[in-house]
């Protein structure tokens, strides 16, 4: 297994610039992993692959306000980009200009007082930073897009999912944006059982891998909550033979993370699961996603979970037929 073999050719005019109206709205690729097959539909179309009894598990981070623009007080601009909370008012950052930005540069955000300081850098140009005042992220931070997004987003919910409700992430758990209230309610009515985990969303998820084996990435942790009332109903529907569909490759990670000892079990902490192909699946039986860029990790678990072979004949099909890529892009439903 190499890195190169999770690469492909892209048309740029296919990333998705801005969301669809409404959510549910976009293309939807079904893909059968028993009969290899490929089908194409509208996401609201969704609860026809859906059965009564079947368990959708849906990530409720929220994405924060992470990105920052200000001021060294010797002059000269600066952006910081929030990665993870350390402690309150300490985060590990992003600093551009990075070489610019050492420690103990004092940074201010606004006129009426909100300021950080660099107190340590660290190794991939990681800076560690200290902010006067955390609860003014709310109304001086914005929203950090993808940087393969070049348009201005009208309206920041657009990047949040219906769902969302736990502040943490720095980017949104994507699979997710296409659902509405109304499809939620209705998968509800038809007796699909919506239950909910947490996994606050880094920027490594997001990254190429750079060594040609991916068994060497570094991948960095990420906080994640499965509670007990939730894995136990998991359990539950394991049990009964019921699907565990989940939403988007990082409730994926939760899952998996929750069933390394054999069954599904809550736990509250950081986790580093890196799935690759030839990784027993042991929670999730189907899976909801978007299309995601060469040579990252999400590539490679949506590879592990369907075969290889069928991603990239679906990659390739959603090419030659304009399907749209990436966070505001098309979703495919795997079984």
């Amino acid at each position: 297994m190499k890195t190169s073999d999770f690469d492909y050719h892209l048309p740029p005019e296919l990333i998705a610039q801005a969301p669809v109206e409404p959510r549910d709205h976009s293309h939807l690729m079904i893909l059968s992993r028993v009969e290899g097959s490929i089908q194409h539909r509208r996401f609201f179309e969704i609860a026809q692959f859906l059965h009564q009894g079947d368990v959708l598990v849906f990530n409720d981070s929220r994405v924060i306000p992470a990105r920052l623009f200000g001021q060294k007080e010797s002059g000269g601009r600066v952006e910081i980009l929030l990665l993870r909370r350390l402690s309150p008012g300490l985060w590990q950052a992003l600093a551009r200009p990075g070489r610019r930005v050492r420690a103990g540069t004092r940074i201010e955000f606004t006129a009426d007082g909100l300021w950080g300081e660099i107190v340590e850098g660290r190794e991939g140009g990681i800076r560690v930073i200290r902010l006067s005042d955390e609860a003014a992220l709310e109304r001086v931070g914005m929203v950090p897009l993808p940087p393969y997004i070049h348009l201005p987003l009208k309206d920041a919910e657009r990047y949040q999912t219906v769902y969302s409700r736990v502040k943490g992430s720095v980017a949104a758990p994507t699979a997710g944006l296409h659902f509405t209230p109304e499809l939620l309610q209705r998968l509800e009515q038809t007796g699909i059982h919506l239950l909910f985990v947490t996994l606050h969303v880094g920027l490594d998820t997001f990254l190429p891998v750079r060594v040609e084996d991916p068994r060497n990435h570094p991948i960095h942790k990420e906080y994640a909550e499965l509670k007990p009332e939730v894995a136990g109903e998991l359990v539950m529907a394991k049990k009964e033979g019921r699907r565990i569909i989940a939403v988007g490759t990082t409730t994926v990670r939760v899952l998996e993370q929750a069933a390394l000892g054999g069954e599904i079990e809550a736990f509250c902490g950081w986790t580093d699961i890196l799935i690759l192909p030839g990784h027993r699946f042991r929670a999730v039986d189907g899976l909801i996603t978007n299309f995601h860029l060469p040579r990252t990790t999400l590539l490679m678990l949506v590879s592990a979970f369907s075969g290889q072979a069928l991603i990239q004949r679906a990659y390739q099909e959603a090419i030659r037929l304009g399907y749209r890529f990436y966070s505001f892009g098309d979703a495919m439903l795997i079984l």
